[in-house]
């Protein structure tokens, strides 16, 4: 089979396609044929060393597919079956092996690209919009990247809440993608500042929560925004890790909270990723929720995904296609 692989960390020219043999799955495991598997940011940063994996390692912590074999002790899963999954890394493959508590049956109308697309960046909108700051109805909230494939499904679980939603985009057609997905206020921050747009949408008085993915360009600022003991839920670094600073800024802002969360830590229980999975995939199966596919690529051409993605240049989800 074919797989991307990285033996050094560095740029997008370390996504190297090789061959390898087909893994059999152990105890407790499923073999996956993979249809789809979804480009992610956490993606680069494995790529770049960020994130720390030991080497040579195939990227790619998403996919969907069908299942070609299960391992002993697996008894609700059998070759056949359409699934999907988030957060096992190796997904940039022709064929992987994934622990089958973590593999999500598809709906009978959700297609392997929609399912590939839908798992990691729609479970994250769903644990940040449902868990680190549950949106309520009246809630105002500030969406950074708010056209990307995280943001523009932030902006649309937080309109089902019942929460108003600004946003930020690069360009004014990704502004016109991110109100398409329900925004109600884009900036352009590329034009105007976000930290003025804000605080005029808001007569001063700031928004109950920013949820940011771009980090170093953003968070200090995004702090400006936030009305006082509201939270900044920090969820990305597009742009650069945020540097260190004096957590005495939090209070002098208005005792704000800060969180650094990750998928991980919010599908911790099999019920817990059922839950999110669930609603995600049946949000999108009955029209709820709406997932827009950027662009699909041939597996040999990973390096290319990973330049277009950090190029900022895409609005919405990159595939990668065995």
């Amino acid at each position: 089979m074919k797989i991307i692989q990285v033996s050094k960390t560095g740029g997008p020219e370390e996504l190297k396609l090789v061959d390898a043999p087909v893994p059999s799955p152990g105890p407790g495991q499923a073999l996956v044929k993979v249809a789809a598997s979804g480009v992610n940011f956490i993606d680069v940063y494995f790529r770049i060393g960020l994130y720390k994996a030991d080497l040579p390692f195939t990227p790619g912590n998403e996919a969907s597919g069908t299942v070609e074999a299960v391992g002993d002790g697996v008894t609700d899963l059998k070759p056949g079956d359409f699934v999907a999954y988030a957060m096992h890394r190796g997904s940039y493959a022709e064929y992987t092996v994934v622990p089958a508590a973590q593999l999500v049956k598809l709906p009978e109308n959700i297609d392997f690209n929609i399912a590939a697309g839908a798992m990691l960046q729609g479970m994250t909108a769903h644990y940040l919009t449902h868990s680190s700051y549950p949106l309520k109805k009246g809630d105002k909230c500030l969406v950074h990247a708010s056209a990307g494939g995280a943001g523009r499904l932030v902006v649309q679980m937080a309109k089902m809440l019942g929460a108003t939603v600004y946003g930020t985009a690069g360009t004014e057609e990704k502004a016109a993608i991110a109100k398409s997905a329900g925004a109600d206020e884009v900036i352009v921050y590329t034009k105007d500042d976000f930290v003025a747009g804000v605080k005029k949408f808001t007569d001063g008085k700031g928004v109950d929560v920013v949820y940011d993915s771009v980090g170093q360009s953003t968070f200090l600022k995004g702090l400006d925004v936030i009305r006082p003991r509201g939270m900044m839920v920090l969820f990305g670094q597009s742009s650069g890790a945020v540097a260190p600073f004096d957590p005495g800024i939090l209070n002098g802002k208005g005792s704000l909270f800060l969180t650094r969360p990750s998928l991980a830590h919010h599908c911790l229980t099999r019920e817990e990723l059922l839950w999110r999975a669930n609603d995600v995939l049946g949000w999108i199966a009955s029209g709820k929720l709406h997932l827009r596919i950027d662009k699909t690529y041939p597996l040999g051409e990973a390096g290319q995904a990973h330049r277009d993605l950090e190029g900022r240049g895409t609005a919405g989800k990159l595939l990668l296609i065995p």
